[in-house]
């Protein structure tokens, strides 16, 4: 049934600021984490690695507990566990700035991925409740521009305050994002729980150690090994890395559960999620459009850091500048698609965005240089984030108005499980690619090269090609009896290597975009003028 928009009773705009500003709260944390990284290296005295598990236990407590976390609101109600969650999340940027130890700072990013995974889908189902129409399509794009403005945010604020008074005054920050959604909840419609509504514990073992192994997997195949065990593998199964097990452990763990999920609904009990809100070809279609553009962005952000600091050998505030196209871009179309969602359907603007995206990609693959900042460069990412941020924003609004009110945190957990799975895998899979693709440009290059003598190549560990910036392979042939000419000709089959390996990069990510156009053609096609309307008892 459609809703006619010059009968739709608007709401006043304060809670979706507060909704907005608890996106931000969380993509800011993100953010925030990365460049704390080096502060926290030598405040603590611990290794970069070890600080960094405190992204690593963010990630995958949010990733295991988001379907739970649901449940929880659905249960309790969704302004109150949204409220004590947002306080939760605030003592976990207490503990982060007071942290006395780097003990202390994973266990406050495990409160606040805790917090997150609750958050994550009532932020879905205040929507909802809160707003109905061209309002809720609003609302919902607002929740894409807030990651791509936090995240933009948190480099420069991040990165400003670490070098001028340390790490720990970000997470202040934070804590006062916290106060403010707080505070602007009271704000929000109440609603009243479901004290019937129980939570399926097999169910939420399956999904959780599934979405956890899938994670360790995916975020781990560079370090462990793609196939065989790396040195820096926590162990071997004969020889084999514990990456693709984990990944294959997911996998079958992740089938269980939709297995066990659809025993119980046929039994009529409860379940972790309502399988319903996947059960027609259109929400399919909308999650896999997820999942390709999550992944999609997530490989361009591994991409262009990879490139512009590993090996530009430049710092994290130039990547931030770099970035400044694509991520206002994707700020500015998250926001203003929804214009364009009375005029056009779902599905043309899908296979629309993902052309564009496509197309911005391939267009990127022919004019990339070593320097990021020439305008066809400019030009390419500002196009790939007009689909990007139409993307984003289109596929969570027809999920959402796809179910009932009651649904709609079902589909924010879904919504968050899928993102999570999505970065993991966009992240690790160009990691590999890229890595792959150098090693076999870097072997055919040297067997192409007759300035290289093989006496040259003796002294070099081939087996383990990775990206370095010119100054670093310096050093490596300083310690071998190179000549200046072969020291420079090292050089040059280095650049040409690491361009050709971007290119084709990228031009596999146009690919992956491409097999996303077809798909998108199974999303609604809605009437000019027409949204659906979210009310249950007028669904289908």
């Amino acid at each position: 049934m459609s809703t006619d928009p010059a009968v739709e009773q608007s709401r006043s705009w304060i809670p979706m600021i507060g909704l907005f500003v608890a996106q931000i709260l969380m993509s800011f944390n993100v953010a925030a984490l990365p460049v704390s990284i080096g502060g926290m290296v030598e405040d603590f005295g611990v290794a970069p690695t070890v600080a960094s598990s405190t992204i690593v236990v963010y990630g995958l407590a949010v990733a295991a507990l988001v379907m739970v976390g649901a449940k929880l609101g659905q249960r309790v109600g969704w302004v109150l566990i949204f409220r004590v969650v947002v306080v939760t999340f605030g003592c976990s940027a207490l503990m982060m700035t007071l942290s006395p130890s780097v003990e202390w700072a994973i266990a406050g990013q495990a409160v606040a991925g805790g917090s997150a995974a609750i958050i994550v889908p009532a932020l879905v189902a205040l929507i909802a409740e809160n707003y109905r129409g061209a309002q809720q399509a609003t609302a919902i794009g607002s929740l894409g521009s807030a990651r791509a403005v936090s995240g933009m945010s948190a480099f420069f604020i991040g990165g400003a305050l670490g070098t001028l008074v340390g790490w720990r005054p970000v997470f202040l920050i934070v804590l006062a994002l916290a106060v403010t959604v707080f505070a602007l909840s009271f704000t929000l419609r109440s609603d009243r729980g479901h004290a019937g509504v129980g939570i399926d514990v097999v169910a939420a073992v399956l999904i959780g150690a599934a979405v956890v192994l899938l994670t360790l997997g995916f975020n781990n195949l560079n370090a462990w090994g793609v196939f065989f065990a790396a040195p820096d593998a926590p162990f071997s199964l004969a020889g084999l890395s514990p990456a693709p097990v984990f990944i294959v452990l997911g996998i079958v763990l992740g089938q269980a559960f939709f297995v066990w999920t659809r025993r119980r609904s046929r039994d009529g009990k409860a379940t972790l999620v309502d399988l319903s809100v996947l059960a027609s070809s259109r929400e399919r279609a909308a999650v896999y459009a997820m999942f390709i553009v999550v992944a999609i962005e997530a490989a361009l952000n591994f991409t262009v850091p990879l490139y512009i600091q590993i090996v530009q050998g430049r710092t994290p505030f130039d990547t931030a500048l770099a970035m400044i196209p694509f991520n206002l871009t994707v700020f500015l179309t998250a926001t203003l698609v929804v214009r364009f969602y009375k005029t056009y359907p779902p599905r043309t603007i899908g296979m629309f965005g993902f052309t564009l995206t496509t197309a911005a990609l391939v267009w990127l693959a022919y004019v990339v240089t070593n320097n990021w900042e020439t305008a066809p460069t400019i030009a390419g990412l500002i196009v790939f984030g007009i689909g990007q941020g139409a993307l984003v924003t289109l596929v969570f609004n027809v999920l959402v108005t796809a179910v009932p009110r009651e649904l709609a945190g079902d589909v924010g957990s879904i919504r968050g499980t899928t993102q999570n799975l999505a970065s993991a895998v966009g992240t690790a899979v160009a990691g590999a690619l890229l890595v792959t693709i150098l090693s076999f440009s870097v072997g055919q290059a040297l067997v192409d090269n007759v300035e290289l003598p093989d006496r040259l190549l003796a002294q070099v560990d081939l087996d383990n090609v990775n990206f370095v910036s010119n100054d670093q392979l310096r050093e490596v042939l300083e310690r071998t009896d190179a000549t200046p000419v072969e020291v420079e000709a090292a050089v040059a089959v280095n650049e040409e290597a690491r361009l050709r390996t971007l290119k084709l990069g990228l031009l596999v990510l146009a690919a992956a975009s491409a097999t996303a156009i077809l798909p998108a053609s199974r999303l609604p096609a809605y009437r000019p003028h027409e949204l659906p309307d979210p009310d249950p008892a007028e669904q289908r």
